[in-house]
């Protein structure tokens, strides 16, 4: 009898040993085989996440048909406490094995929205995207300037709490008054702004946000790239430059910024500006001259007037020797380094040719045919207009 009884216990042991095998077998299939995702779907990893609400999303989604063999497979892995926070793209068939690695490698995730904010000299515009699952490709889907009513495609994913990649771009030449101004009317950020940082001191570029940072979180982020740049760039600078201070450079930097927008030039104007200092010339340049007459606060909107060119201020650098006073805008990289690296150039002046460039002489007569042609070109415009 009792042989009896323990070959049945040994029979039970094996049978569930098998059954248990069995069970491991088929949820090790499970997490390792394809998903039943037929389409690529977004999902947010929220801040402090587990992976038992991080399964159930998934489920809910239709990303995965089991979420205790996605607990069990990332408890056995041991990526069960390594989720990143962060909005990511789950892929069309999309296994357990693959969706852990994604949700566990980066926080840098890919956002199904993303809200472009640009601030320019001429004011400031979103742009809301919608990312299309399959291509990746990021399509527009509404646009508007600050200020304007938020359109319905907007704020029904804001009170929808549906996440959104927020991104700050400030474009080279905004002034800090431009940048604080755009900054403030972003109806995603919060905040007050005690005081507008010192002219030059913002990096242009990009800038990832959440929606609720404070205005002033973003121009500490601006103000510690330009610090950071500024101090790589002054450290590689040409030798026998007549630039004394990084401040002097960031100035000059600026000035260059204002003066062209195509990126090939700015070296050979940087060379015309340090031609001048060294030789004890005055700069002559209207950007400055227009920065004296608005301080950085809106664009001016028309060409200046005999008399405005002869209105003294600090920043007339038709009337002043030398560099103004400080910077007139937000320099970007490449005009700081331009500003430090300039052409091996014997040029003293530039005019503008009527494509968007300039054209460079070494002597004011040369100098002052380029300007005839350019007056011609002008005044073809206006007769062109005038027709109109």
């Amino acid at each position: 009898m009792a042989r009896h009884i323990a070959a049945n216990f040994v029979n039970l042991m094996i049978l569930a040993l098998i059954i248990a095998g069995g069970v491991v077998y088929w949820g090790q299939n499970e997490f390792v085989k394809s998903g039943p995702l037929a389409e690529a779907v977004y999902m947010e990893v929220p801040r402090g996440g587990t992976i038992t609400g991080v399964s159930k999303n998934l489920a809910e989604l239709g990303a995965i048909t089991n979420p205790m063999v996605m607990r069990l497979g990332a408890k056995y892995t041991e990526k069960d406490h390594q989720l990143k926070f962060g909005n990511y793209e789950i892929p069309a068939g999309a296994s357990m094995a693959d969706i852990l690695e994604i949700i566990t490698k980066s926080g840098r995730g890919a956002f199904r929205y993303v809200a472009s904010y640009k601030i320019n000299i001429s004011g400031s515009k979103m742009v809301l995207s919608e990312r299309n699952a399959e291509s990746g490709e990021l399509d527009e889907i509404a646009s508007f300037a600050a200020g304007e009513d938020l359109p319905a495609a907007y704020t029904d994913l804001v009170r929808a709490r549906t996440p959104i990649n927020y991104r700050v771009t400030i474009v080279e030449g905004t002034t800090s008054w431009q940048v604080v101004d755009g900054l403030l009317k972003a109806d995603f950020l919060g905040g007050a702004v005690d005081a507008i940082p010192a002219e030059g001191t913002l990096s242009p570029n990009s800038y990832e946000v959440r929606r609720g940072t404070f205005s002033s979180e973003v121009l500490e982020l601006m103000g510690e790239a330009q610090k950071n740049i500024l101090a790589e760039e002054w450290e590689a600078r040409d030798s026998l430059l007549p630039l004394q201070t990084p401040d002097e450079a960031l100035t000059l930097a600026s000035i260059i910024e204002k003066e062209t927008g195509v990126s090939s030039e700015r070296e050979e104007v940087s060379a015309v500006f340090i031609n001048r200092l060294n030789k004890g010339m005055k700069l002559q340049t209207d950007p400055t001259v227009i920065y004296g007459l608005t301080n950085g606060e809106a664009p001016l909107g028309r060409g200046l007037r005999r008399s405005e060119l002869s209105k003294k201020t600090k920043y007339n650098t038709y009337l002043i020797a030398g560099l103004p006073p400080g910077p007139i805008a937000n320099p970007g990289r490449a005009a700081i380094r331009a500003a430090l690296h300039p052409n091996a150039s014997n040029n003293l002046f530039f005019v503008a040719d009527g494509t968007g460039g300039h054209v460079f002489a070494e002597t004011l007569v040369e100098h002052n045919r380029n300007v005839a042609k350019w007056r011609k070109i002008e005044a073809e415009r206006r007769r062109q207009q005038g027709n109109n």
